[in-house]
């Protein structure tokens, strides 16, 4: 029998913060988040989410949910293994909206890879031959707290630590000075401006922060102003890792040709899902450059599929898996799981492995495009 999609469903999932949660682009206090479920006249379902974020990818929960109707609509009857064939469906109903877009991508790997009989990360051909851990990041504030939170982190066992800056030269060497004398010098730090510098505040401060042992630094200044990066790079003694100005794969090919970066950081909010992120590893293998996975504010559910993703590529060396540590709910039934001192792990359940726990789907809000 041929697969045929016979309906999709749309839920709101918003999960609250333990903490609020901030970067130089502003802060964030919930989760607004969708999770899209894929019908096929199999019975096989394919479970995505995606985690919309305003200032990075222009999208809303809002947003997600009237969009993701639009896209439903089109894939409604498709045969969900053809990946590419539903992608430019999707891409002609609507341009951009990568963040929703993931979420559908997602569900068709989620079938395609229970078809198959395989855990995505086979599927994708994938093998589990390296320890995968998240780092934990440290949002911005006083030095004194983020050195504080730097070492509850630090006590828990992580093997990396990330750090929110973006703010002024002064502030931000302040603040990575605290973290250092309160953690010492053995445990790597990374550093993220999320926009927030001029070119002449990056290289001021990557400059001035030399002397503390920091591994790389994402998207020192604003992504429109990408043409600068190169030169940032160039007089930087920190490596330079590309987020918001690295989308799909048309992205990272600029930015590669350009010399602007050290490593692209994938996130599948912001590619649109796998099927442009593994174009993305293509770009860097070609050009010598390697990758980190990163996510918005996903709960186990998108980081399963994430981690999955991971095990795809050898050029993928860093992680940053943490948000669903940071939710005050966990509503993933199955899925990857956060063993001791970061490091994650994931069964041979076949496609994902994860779904969303029904007592939290009958809360929320709903369509069902059938």
């Amino acid at each position: 029998m041929n697969l045929q999609i016979t309906s999709i469903e749309i839920y709101k999932l918003s999960i609250p913060l333990k903490q609020p949660f901030v970067i130089s682009l502003g802060p964030q206090y919930d989760a607004d988040n969708i999770i899209v479920v894929i019908n096929t006249n199999t019975g096989i379902k394919g479970w995505g989410e995606c985690s919309p974020y305003m200032s990075i990818n222009g999208e809303s929960m809002d947003t997600c949910f009237i969009v993701g109707q639009y896209l439903a609509k089109a894939l409604k009857g498709k045969d969900p293994l053809q990946i590419e064939d539903c992608t430019k469906a999707m891409d002609r109903i609507i341009t951009r909206n990568e963040s929703i877009k993931s979420a559908f991508d997602m569900a068709l790997y989620d079938i395609a890879a229970q078809h198959a009989g395989l855990p995505l990360y086979k599927f994708l051909g994938g093998k589990k031959d390296k320890l995968i851990s998240t780092d934990m990041t440290v949002g911005l504030g006083s030095p004194e707290k983020m050195a504080a939170k730097a070492m509850e982190y630090k006590a828990a066992g992580f093997p990396s630590i990330k750090v929110k800056l973006g703010t002024t030269t002064t502030e931000d060497v302040a603040r990575i000075k605290a973290i250092r004398a309160a953690i010492g010098h053995e445990l790597p730090l990374r550093i993220d401006a999320n926009q927030g510098w001029s070119v002449e505040t990056a290289i001021a401060t990557l400059q001035a922060l030399k002397e503390f042992g920091i591994e790389h630094c994402e998207e020192p200044i604003a992504r429109w102003n990408y043409m600068a990066l190169s030169e940032v790079r160039k007089n930087s003694p920190i490596k330079i890792m590309s987020d918001e100005s690295c989308f799909d794969e048309h992205d990272a090919e600029r930015l590669a040709k350009l010399n602007a970066c050290d490593y692209f950081n994938v996130k599948l909010g912001k590619s649109g899902g796998i099927f442009h992120a593994l174009k993305i590893v293509e770009v860097a293998k070609a050009h010598n450059l390697k990758l980190q996975v990163g996510c918005f504010m996903e709960s186990r559910l998108a980081i399963t599929a994430l981690v999955h993703f991971a095990y795809s590529s050898d050029l993928i060396v860093h992680y940053d898996l943490d948000t669903p540590l940071m939710l005050k709910e966990d509503p993933v039934v199955g899925g990857m799981q956060f063993i001791e001192n970061g490091f994650v792990e994931i069964n041979e359940a076949v496609g994902i492995g994860a779904t969303i726990d029904k007592t939290y789907l009958t809360k929320a809000e709903k369509v069902i495009i059938e």
